[in-house]
């Protein structure tokens, strides 16, 4: 199977910084009459509005964004069937029923995963009332009212518990409103997508800036994408072999929690790593609670704190700052499945603000795409250390020789 869109993809060819005198330059831009505060203000308005009208349609644009990163992501399967001479219309209703499969193998493992939940709350509520307790007198202790210590501590009965999770998720009835949605959404993107490349041909000639950044965001998803599942599927296999073996109850749960969180950069680890560890406290003590946090610091620490943003540098071109306050941002707006997809839907911003315009280009390498920052800093560098050279090699001519200046000693003569 050909992997070609695993590589990196490149910067379009269109993307490029016009000469000054160019048609269509900043310099025919800045015609418009308008000042550029007034453009600036005018674009943060536009984006306000955008951002407002995505969160009032969250249960509509959550399954949309879903939809599209699974169906960029299935794609290259049907060009890879078609390539061995699979006819067309069976390739992508191939490529439809592997989405299909891996949600319907998703949501059982969810299913599984929730029913073992709320089956095990009920066995700790004894603990989880004697820790309520001690939290109560502790808040007492400080100053905190009476009112405010109940409000807090009625977080810790499992009924509530089981609320908050349902409201997380939306309930049964916004699950599946959104499955349907999903699927739906991906049957019909996966036939579109037949015609893609034809028209895809059609648009270069007349916009080849939006084909080649349209071609570049997919590349670009579908990498990270399947590095983050890769890692994803890593450390959550671990986890739930340590969790076993600590005795850790439901680590199927809590393995599968980890795999969710990998896709959710920097903050993914601290969400995934409470539940196991408040667990671990309840059936094993002080003991075992510090073995789980020390057993995901050594491998989800490592996993997404030092690999997961040097991969996202790497194969996205996206700076560390930027993944993790998308992450911060796409959440209030899109919910949990902002969280998941905050890189792709990132990259998507960038791809339509910078990518699709050439006049926008230079702004590129802000973003992270700094591989051309790096080949001149290396350059400068190089430079640098031969100049620290010459003058090393050239100080000691410079230096009078030893003796200079004075008589010979006869007794050596």
């Amino acid at each position: 199977m050909n992997l070609h869109f695993w590589r990196r993809a490149e910067r379009p060819a269109a993307v490029r910084k016009p000469a000054p005198d160019e048609p269509g330059t900043a310099a025919e831009a800045g015609t418009t009459g308008f000042p550029r505060v007034t453009v600036v203000l005018l674009g943060l308005g536009g984006a306000a509005a955008t951002v407002f009208g995505l969160w009032a349609l969250q249960p509509v644009a959550a399954p949309v964004a879903l939809a599209l990163v699974l169906t960029i992501c299935a794609h290259p399967v049907r060009g890879a069937l078609e390539r061995i001479r699979v006819p067309r219309g069976v390739a992508t209703v191939l490529a439809i029923l592997l989405v299909f499969a891996l949600l319907a193998g998703f949501v059982a493992a969810l299913l599984v995963a929730l029913t073992q939940f709320t089956t095990l709350l009920p066995q700790f509520t004894p603990q989880l009332e004697q820790i309520g307790e001690e939290i109560s007198d502790w808040l007492a202790s400080i100053g905190v009212g009476a009112q405010s210590a109940e409000t807090i501590v009625a977080g810790f009965e499992p009924s509530n518990l089981i609320d908050l999770i349902g409201g997380v998720l939306g309930g049964i009835t916004g699950i599946v409103f959104s499955l349907v949605v999903i699927l739906t959404l991906v049957m019909l993107m996966a036939l579109d997508a037949t015609y893609l490349s034809t028209l895809f041909t059609q648009l270069r000639e007349s916009h080849p800036a939006i084909v080649s950044a349209i071609l570049g965001y997919a590349v670009s998803v579908r990498r990270y994408m399947v590095a983050a599942t890769a890692l994803g599927l890593l450390q959550s296999s671990m986890n739930f072999i340590a969790l076993a073996l600590l005795g850790v109850p439901a680590p199927l749960l809590w393995s599968l929690l980890s795999f969710i969180c990998s896709f959710i950069p920097n903050v993914g680890y601290f969400i995934a790593l409470i539940p196991p560890t408040v667990f671990g406290f309840l059936v094993g003590g002080w003991p075992t609670g510090i073995a789980v946090i020390l057993i995901y610091g050594i491998i989800n620490v490592i996993v997404q704190s030092i690999v997961q943003p040097l991969l996202v540098s790497n194969v996205v071109a996206l700076g560390q700052t930027i993944t993790f306050v998308s992450v911060l941002f796409w959440t209030p707006v899109l919910g949990p499945v902002g969280a998941v997809l905050a890189v792709p839907l990132t990259l998507l911003v960038r791809a339509v603000l910078l990518d699709a315009d050439p006049r926008a280009a230079a702004w590129r390498p802000l973003t992270g795409d700094i591989d051309e920052a790096k080949r001149i800093m290396r350059a400068r560098d190089a430079a640098a250390r031969q100049e620290r050279a010459g003058r090393k090699r050239e100080a000691p001519k410079k230096r009078p020789a030893a003796g200079a200046g004075q008589q010979p000693d006869k007794r050596l003569l």
